[in-house]
């Protein structure tokens, strides 16, 4: 057994890796790993590596690939290394394939200390003496020597020169993030630069000191992970790219940074707006502000609604009626609990359409938009305008505060701007807007939309309860599944107090849809076992709870193992149940809760039928797909390196 408290032993180092698949590369690191005792469940350990690689490629070019995850089935931070004659395809920037590979293996629960050394490593491999030190290398022992040299790095001389500031993240927040952080440090003093990088990483980040953020001339924001304090980097010249830019493209970031630090010499303003990324599509922009909206939206929908349901399910649909409970609430009363409970429920629910909006606004342009974006969404609730007005007040804010914030203001206004000038004029803006030219007509087509729901029979149903059905389950809680769920919560709010029927069904056939996956990968690896690995039947146990308590994602570890098989067979049973639950016209007063909530659904037995079907289909459909397939040999036993 190794050491665990050194990175990397020699058992942990291939310097002749055979394998020129990438997969099989993987595999082997992998192994090394297991009889070391650093990873418990091989299979496991290798679908969460699966799962970054899908992300985005991990080559960076230059020959290096960093295969990289956390996970629960890792014990120790851990490196295993290899070395390949021919190269493996990391899918690598300039194309190169990756002929050192250091496969960076994190648990979930790793202390900073340790993460610490794993960012160390990861900004050493951009030191080119490191890597050709471990390219000549010739025993295991050798390479595991230099990669456990804890000796400091070098510091840069930055005596000179113009000062920037940066800031590094990535998902993982174990390599990219610390990487792009030196190749940076190096392109600077390359140019003649100073600068300063705060890492937003797994090993903690220290916030960079706001004198040295005042006395900067330019801003770097390499990063895939939203920036934290934003704000902090008021009115300085910006360069905003992803995290592998900071790694592959540090000279020329630094040079662009240095041009508009030039071009805009004492440039003061009150609060850096979020840029879009060069490289990132308006399509993706828009999405990822909606995602946004939505993800802050949920928690409000969840408690408000079942509040809300329970409360009916108490005390009827009269209890909306009932006076406030506040100086008429009587403990021993029925009634009184069941009004309180709708009447907690209610208040969550009126903080829904604001809270969208007012997030919308947020991942646009920062805190700076708040105000405006909330405001906006509670006029969209007082003008009848729904969750279609919180999405239009949300992106007005947002674009209107981005706009303001790049105003070229005197250094005596700046300071009050983002506390009194951009609140208030981007509220008036907004109110006008809502209240005058767009809440009216966005509210028309609310008033339309219900109506059409409760129109809604017959083939007409069942072929919207197809669609949704198809949306929930083709990336089960991505941005399709979200925006079925918003369309359904958003009727059932817009609906009033006592929620219509068209709404009811609506919601029903969304929850349904979005129960089948899970519970569907779970039966197939109950009915055939054989055809998954010991983590995706052990992932399948928990699929019967995540799937019975409507949490889609808990078939995202079968889609992203095996996505050709998966997400068809998930599709094909989620348009299933939601089109049997539109035909046999189930209800749903709640907007959460799957199974858990049985006794608040109309024609209970009906909709668990529903469910059932489109679980047989997906199980059915993944066991034949997967079956069809060639099988692979059983793994050989591992042998414990010496």
């Amino acid at each position: 057994m190794s050491d665990p408290g050194r990175l990397i032993t020699p058992a942990l180092v291939d310097l002749y890796l055979a394998p020129a698949d990438k997969d099989d590369a993987l595999r082997s690191l992998a192994q090394r790993l297991v009889a070391e005792g650093r990873v418990t469940d091989l299979d496991g350990f290798l679908a969460d590596i699966a799962a970054r690689e899908a992300q985005a490629p991990t080559g960076l070019g230059d020959g290096i690939g960093i295969p990289h995850c956390r996970s629960a089935h890792v014990t120790t931070p851990s490196l295993a290394f290899g070395r390949s004659a021919r190269g493996i395809d990391f899918d690598a920037p300039d194309g190169t394939p990756a002929d050192l590979i250091f496969m960076i293996a994190a648990p979930d629960g790793a202390d900073d200390a340790h993460l610490q050394i794993l960012a160390s490593l990861a900004r050493r491999l951009m030191d080119p003496r490191f890597t050709g030190a471990l390219r000549a290398a010739t025993d295991p022992t050798e390479v595991a020597a230099l990669v456990n040299d804890e000796q400091p790095e070098e510091a840069a001389q930055q005596q000179e020169g113009p000062l920037l500031v940066a800031v590094t993240s990535c998902p993982t927040g174990i390599a990219h993030t610390y990487m792009a952080a030196k190749a940076l440090e190096l392109a600077a003093a390359k140019a003649g630069a100073r600068i300063q990088v705060e890492t937003q990483g797994s090993a903690g980040s220290t916030p960079l000191d706001p004198a040295v953020i005042a006395a900067a001339h330019a801003v770097i924001f390499a990063h895939d992970v939203e920036v934290r304090d934003k704000s902090r980097f008021a009115g300085k010249p910006t360069v905003d790219v992803g995290v592998k830019a900071g790694v592959n493209r540090a000279d020329q970031l630094v040079a662009e940074a240095l041009q508009l630090a030039a071009a805009e010499p004492g440039t003061a303003g009150p609060v850096a707006a979020p840029a879009p990324k060069r490289d990132e599509h308006w399509a993706n922009r828009l999405r990822g502000w909606l995602m946004t909206g939505v993800s802050y939206m949920i928690p409000f929908v969840a408690a408000g609604g079942l509040l809300i349901a329970l409360g009916f399910a108490i005390g009827g649909y009269e209890i909306s009626a009932a006076p406030s409970v506040v100086g008429h609430f009587d403990w021993t009363s029925q009634h009184s609990w069941a009004a309180m409970l709708f009447q907690a429920g209610a208040a969550a629910f009126g903080f829904l359409v604001p809270v969208l909006s007012g997030y919308i606004a947020y991942a646009i342009a920062d805190r700076a938009a708040l105000a405006a974006g909330i405001v906006g969404g509670a006029i969209s609730v007082t003008v009848g305008a729904g969750f279609l007005g919180g999405i239009a007040s949300g992106l007005i804010a947002g674009l209107l505060v981005r706009w303001m914030v790049r105003w070229k203001v005197p250094s005596s206004i700046a300071g009050i701007m983002p506390v009194v000038v951009i609140p208030l004029i981007s509220v008036a803006v907004v109110g006008f807007l809502m209240f005058v030219l767009l809440g009216s007509p966005i509210a028309s087509v609310m008033s339309a939309l219900t109506d059409w729901l409760n129109s809604l029979s017959g083939a007409n149903a069942v072929l919207l309860g197809l669609l949704l059905g198809a949306m929930m389950a083709f990336d089960m809680g991505g941005p399709l599944n979200k925006v079925a769920y918003t369309f359904a919560a958003g009727a059932l709010t817009t609906a009033g107090s006592v929620p219509d029927a068209g709404s009811l069904k609506v919601m029903a056939a969304v929850m349904a849809a979005g129960m089948t996956p899970p519970l569907g990968l779970a039966l197939a690896t109950t009915v055939r076992g054989r055809l998954f690995t010991r983590e995706e039947r052990e992932n399948g146990k928990a699929a019967w709870v995540l799937g019975a308590s409507f949490i889609t994602e808990g078939a995202i570890p079968f889609a992203a193992a095996d996505p050709l098989r998966v997400i068809p067979s998930a599709i094909a049973g989620s348009m299933a149940t939601g089109g049997l639950v539109m035909a046999f016209g189930s209800t749903l007063r709640a907007p959460h809760g799957g199974i858990w909530v049985l006794p608040l659904i109309g024609k209970p037995l009906l909709y668990v039928l529903a469910i059932a079907v489109g679980t047989v289909i997906t199980a059915t459909l993944v066991v034949l797909l997967k079956g069809l397939r060639k099988q692979p040999a059983p793994e050989p036993e591992l042998l414990t390196a010496a």
